[in-house]
């Protein structure tokens, strides 16, 4: 899905590989993401066949019966659809290209505003409170066109005293993605030591 979305010329933050996309009938500056979306459609199939197994078993008495032959086909087709799945999505995802200064552009503004009640939060304000400051400097923002980092001294001080420019200018998307360090977080660290559990698992 996200691929799907990312591709857009609203969002444009990747460009897929000519092999694994098509041109529009009609629109010829249009490329379809075909392989995104088959494989989006795939989960359907997945989720039937996992229906169809739940269905055989859910009136069954103990040990075997002869509903469980039905089990065979929903399985492997399952099987066979994860594995072609898999196999083209890896190649898709090695030939795309993202336009890493436009993502960073979009990860700016007020998408940092939980981060700046954190900051609030390990200055002594209570969370509801910082939820409620942050909440207004939102709407400010939303009311002037301007970022959290734009806001002046006297704008931030009239919403709360421990706000400074020096604090907002803390806020970067980089920070916001190292803060989270709990198991399955995005910090850096935590995202290398997933990736190295799921390589071990897919080979094991």
């Amino acid at each position: 899905e996200d691929i799907v979305l990312w591709a857009t010329e609203e969002f444009g933050f990747v460009e897929l590989p000519d092999a694994f996309a098509t041109g529009s009938s009609m629109m010829p500056q249009k490329k379809n993401p075909d392989v995104a979306e088959l494989v989006r459609g795939k989960t359907g199939r997945t989720i039937g066949a996992l229906v169809a197994l739940l269905t055989v078993l859910k009136g069954l008495p103990l040990a075997y019966n002869r509903d469980l032959q039905e089990d065979k086909p929903p399985l492997f087709d399952a099987a066979a659809t994860l594995r072609e799945s898999l196999d083209v999505l890896a190649a898709l995802v090695r030939g795309m290209r993202f336009d890493v200064a436009r993502m960073r552009a979009a990860a700016d503004g007020l998408l940092l505003a939980t981060d700046l009640a954190d900051l609030l939060v390990e200055r002594g304000v209570p969370f509801r409170r910082a939820h409620a400051i942050t909440g207004a400097l939102v709407r400010h923002c939303l009311a002037t066109g301007q970022g959290l980092r734009d806001l002046d001294a006297e704008v931030l001080r009239r919403h709360s005293p421990v706000l400074t420019p020096a604090l907002v200018r803390q806020l970067s998307p980089a920070r916001s993605i190292a803060r989270r360090r709990a198991l399955g977080g995005t910090a850096p660290r935590e995202v290398r030591r997933q990736l190295a559990r799921a390589s071990r698992e897919a080979t094991t």
